[in-house]
């Protein structure tokens, strides 16, 4: 009789990472045992990275005993400290016994890893192996530069499906899906993931062990009234008729939340996934929850419910302009909330605080299904930096961003202005007309920013770094630098416009005219006191 098809994760290489120097490829038990070796996870694909970053985290909160509620907070940071501080591995067999009380076989008949089963039933038909994978197109949609269609899909290997498993189950799309029956409930729709469009924030150590011990996040006190487990500790898939159980710490928090059922079809030895079922998990609301490792911004004129939200990721967006929110602790009246590990890491012991760098992994995407593209950066050591460390330097990072800020802006607004100054001159010596509203950014804006902001990065380092000095008054130096950003775009239409010159001066005398508020303040406030 044949055997069935298998492919366990914690057994078979599919977690790529970084050992000595070198790349190797493990399964989920010998990167659980070798974590205090390996200095970093190497998956190709950055929502995967944050997606298994938030698992093994998950696993080691309960292997380390970080997840026991009883511990006072005191407590909490003494075993991390110790932990950390020991520089010893996790217990080889307590790794195994863990493993050994769950089912991790992405194609086992009745419990598959992450997925379920009741989808061969309760769907009407699959979904297409290429709808599971981020960067196929699927169903209607068109080719452009893939080779991939539904007419002729080609199968994905068993180690890519577990991760694009994991990117579905947490930046999974909205909208149009298989249609599923369960219970009383029939639809062909789908919620977001709980991290869809979001950028993460991930403390990093020299080992991955170190990585995860920086991720744990302490007890807050919030009554739980159920168990905390993880997906794969339940002896059966997610209730998609009931209300799922509430968010709990910290398993639930960090890997219980998904929105989106999955079922993986293998083909006759398990290596690769020739087909899915991929449908909603359930039609209740999310229950709200904050994630550990997001910026919340709070946006003031929204609704009470509404306010926090998640930093969106941004491609065009610099990373170095997000890093003041992650050094400055912020107070009830600040507009955005640094992620709440970050809260954490000030107990760390001084050679592991030293050394700690910020992996960021951020996916580009609309709230339903378009998926621009994902991206990932790892900062230098930053977090002695921290405004609970030396806040002399948090506020003067602070201080460049907001200047940088500012200069952006205003040169995005100078140059929309100075482009339509020259597009649409005045009549009969008349001021023109002022730009529309909502009008899109112009051809000026646009080309300035573009070179604007990667100078505007090195300014930026240099007067952190390298000039404290002028960094306590950082406006100049942005605003020379949006000028000759302005410069560099104008100059080739200057001889084509007559009113490009005009327009381009008027532009740089406010540019530097609100290089220097404090400077202006100061004269304002020494005309004031003069008799």
């Amino acid at each position: 009789m044949p055997s069935l098809p298998a492919y366990p994760v914690d057994l078979r290489p599919c977690i790529p990472v970084r050992l000595d120097e070198q790349h190797e490829v493990f399964g989920l038990r010998e990167v659980l045992i070798q974590a205090h070796r390996i200095e970093d996870l190497a998956l190709p694909l950055p929502p995967a990275h944050s997606a298994l970053l938030r698992m093994l985290t998950a696993i080691t909160a309960e292997l380390t005993g970080l997840d026991d509620p009883d511990l006072s907070l005191e407590e909490w940071h003494e075993r991390r400290g110790d932990l950390l501080s020991s520089g010893r591995g996790l217990k080889a067999q307590d790794v195994h016994d863990y493993c050994d009380a769950s089912t991790w076989d992405l194609y086992h008949p009745s419990r598959p890893f992450l997925q379920d089963p009741r989808l061969t039933e309760q769907c009407t038909k699959t979904s297409g192996i290429n709808k599971l994978v981020f960067g196929r197109p699927a169903g209607n949609n068109l080719q452009w530069l893939s080779v991939h269609t539904d007419t002729a899909p080609w199968p994905l290997s068993s180690d890519e499906a577990f991760w694009h498993l994991l990117i579905q189950h947490f930046y999974g799309a909205a909208g149009r899906c298989t249609t599923r029956s369960a219970g009383p409930h029939t639809s062909g729709r789908a919620t977001a993931g709980p991290l869809r469009s979001t950028l993460s924030f991930h403390p990093q150590g020299a080992t991955l062990l170190e990585t995860l011990l920086m991720h744990q996040f302490p007890y807050r006190g919030t009554p739980q009234h159920s168990a905390d487990t993880c997906p794969w500790q339940e002896s059966t898939p997610p209730d998609p008729v009931h209300a799922p159980p509430p968010v709990t710490w910290p398993k639930r928090l960090l890997t219980g939340r998904s929105r989106h059922a999955v079922l993986l079809i293998p083909n006759d030895d398990g290596s690769a996934a020739t087909d899915c079922y991929l449908t909603w998990a359930t039609q209740h609301p999310a229950y709200p929850a904050t994630d550990p490792y997001l910026i919340i911004d709070t946006h003031t004129q929204a609704k009470a419910e509404d306010r926090d939200r998640p930093r969106r990721a941004d491609a065009d967006r610099a990373l170095w302009r997000d890093l003041d929110a992650l050094l400055l602790a912020g107070d009830e009246s600040s507009a955005q909330r640094r992620p709440a590990v970050f809260d954490t890491l000030n107990d760390l012991p001084a050679p592991v605080r030293g050394r700690l760098r910020v992996r960021v992994c951020g996916f580009d995407q609309d709230g339903r299904t378009t998926n621009r593209i994902w991206y990932t950066a790892l900062t230098p050591s930053i977090w002695n930096q921290a405004e609970e460390h030396d806040p002399v330097a948090a506020r003067r990072i602070a201080s460049c961003h907001q200047a940088a800020e500012h200069l952006g802006a205003l040169l995005r607004s100078c140059a929309n202005t100075a482009w339509n100054e020259t597009s649409t001159p005045a009549a009969a010596g008349g001021a023109p007309p002022a730009p529309r509203r909502g009008r899109p950014t112009s051809r000026w804006a646009r080309e300035s920013l573009a070179d604007y902001w990667p100078h505007a990065e090195q300014v930026f380092w240099d007067l952190v770094h390298q000039d404290p000095d002028e960094a306590s008054d950082p406006y100049p130096a942005f605003a020379r630098t949006a000028v000759a950003a302005l410069r560099q775009t104008v100059r080739p239409d200057l001889a084509r416009h007559r009113m490009a010159g005009p327009a381009l001066a008027r532009a740089v005398r406010a540019l530097m005219a609100a290089a220097a508020p404090a400077a202006t303040a100061r004269k304002k406030a020494a005309r004031r006191a003069q008799p």
